[in-house]
């Protein structure tokens, strides 16, 4: 202010020593005319920056710089300034909002903001996925006009935002199950925020199934105990009769020993961080001890056949590889009615990988099926796989074992006409043994 004042009273100084020494020189008339002269141009020259001014303030321009002399200079000048520091705040302002909205578009939860009368304000891209809104479209709609379920309308009416809301079927293919919760803020505004919580729902699911089904599967067998048990204990029966009733439960307590072994190979399996050894498995032995396995269990009620390429092994744990095999071919002579035939191949494939597969002829499964057949005691027909001896947990072991080799199971099957369940190994897993040369003869003269 100081120099404003100090600039303002140089320039009044100026003109009237001008004015002094025209009326020196030329007389006192001549000073007041120059006196009065220069007062109407600096008249002229404030109106006009005046003018200036007022269009620089209701139209600024950022970065133009008004050039002028004196007072004028330096008040552009302060302005000057003065818009920069305004201008370097707001974009700074402006800097730190794209941040939170990439931060919230980063975030893995929906978020949506309503204004007091719960229109939407914003939301970010995984909202318009969970809820199937668009932010352009669907800005300032109410959120009850797009979100109708009866539920998500009475959470939101009742004010009572303690606890989360699980709505089901939505997402895109409306197959999804999502955690949301209502925090409201500022002047009756409301935040939405929304999870998917699809994987914990379905892995909660098979905890409660899983319980269930060792529940019942176990739960048979020891009522069978039990009753026979005291079916002894408390009736006269004959050495013949008590011999039958000792072989039921021995084959009772046996189906519960191999749930018990199968539950604990799983758990083996699922609990193991460490990769399996990377042992060389002689492929021309593993295939025939699983047709020995086989025939054994057929007991020649099946046609056996095995196809085996020579000099093609693999790499990985023994034990668990031929349990895998093992499982799929005592699967199939099992499923496959008396007469019907069984093939094991082993081979390679054309991606440098290798392919084993048990090809038959049993019943085949529908196709809907398919998809469910490695989940733990999953079985298309109980009371069939009772009687032959299946634990519903042999190809939940199949699956662990292959994730853990970097191995996939496909099947493929149809009703009536047979199934395929093919083990593909990557070729990191193959070895190829190399050929062995017949020694060379050599010819002696004499």
């Amino acid at each position: 202010m100081n120099i404003i004042w100090a600039r303002a009273l140089a320039f009044l100084i100026l003109q009237a020593a001008i004015s002094v020494a025209v009326g020196w020189m030329l007389g006192a008339s001549a000073g007041y005319v120059t006196a009065v002269v220069l007062l109407v141009i600096q008249l002229f020259f404030n109106v006009y920056h005046a003018q200036r001014l007022w269009r620089l303030l209701e139209a600024p321009v950022y970065g133009e710089v008004p050039s002028a002399l004196g007072l004028w200079g330096e008040i552009y000048y302060r302005l000057h300034k003065l818009a920069k520091r305004w201008h370097n705040q707001v974009k700074q302002v402006e800097q730190q909002h794209a941040r939170f909205i990439q931060a919230i578009q980063a975030s893995p939860n929906g978020v949506i903001m309503l204004d007091e009368q719960n229109q939407i304000e914003w939301c970010n891209a995984i909202a318009e996925i969970h809820f199937g809104i668009d932010a352009r479209r669907d800005l300032r709609q109410q959120i009850t006009h797009l979100l109708r379920t009866p539920a998500f309308v009475h959470y939101l009416s009742s004010e009572r935002y303690d606890e989360a809301l699980l709505m089901h079927h939505m997402g895109e293919k409306r197959n999804n199950v999502l955690s949301m919760q209502v925090f409201p803020y500022g002047d009756n505004r409301k935040l939405i925020i929304s999870l998917d919580v699809t994987d914990l729902e379905r892995t909660d699911a098979m905890r409660r199934d899983f319980v269930a089904n060792v529940s019942h599967e176990l739960k048979t067998p020891l009522t069978v105990l039990s009753g026979f048990l005291e079916t002894v204990g408390e009736l006269p029966l004959s050495p013949d009769e008590i011999q039958r009733y000792v072989e039921i439960m021995r084959q009772q307590a046996g189906r519960m020993q191999n749930i018990v072994n199968d539950l604990l190979t799983l758990a083996k399996l699922e609990g193991s961080g460490k990769p399996p050894p990377d042992d060389r498995i002689d492929m021309g032995m593993q295939m025939r001890s699983l047709r020995g396995d086989a025939e054994g269990l057929s007991q020649g009620q099946h046609v056996i056949e095995v196809i085996g390429a020579d000099g093609l092994d693999l790499r990985g744990a023994e034990g668990e590889l031929h349990s895998a095999f093992s499982n799929l071919v005592s699967n199939a002579v099992r499923y496959t009615p008396q007469g019907g035939k069984i093939r094991i191949e082993w081979g390679a494939t054309e991606d440098g990988g290798a392919r084993f597969a048990v090809v038959d002829s049993g019943l085949g499964i529908p196709a809907e099926h398919i998809p469910r057949l490695t989940e733990r005691f999953y079985r298309i027909d109980r009371s069939r796989s009772r009687d032959t001896g299946g634990t519903g947990l042999g190809l939940a072991i199949v699956k662990h074992v292959l994730t853990r080799h970097q191995a996939d199971l496909r099947v493929t099957s149809e009703e009536g006409r047979g199934s395929t369940f093919a083990i593909h190994f990557p070729p990191t897993r193959v070895v190829h043994r190399a050929p062995i040369e017949a020694p060379k003869q050599v010819s002696v003269d004499g």
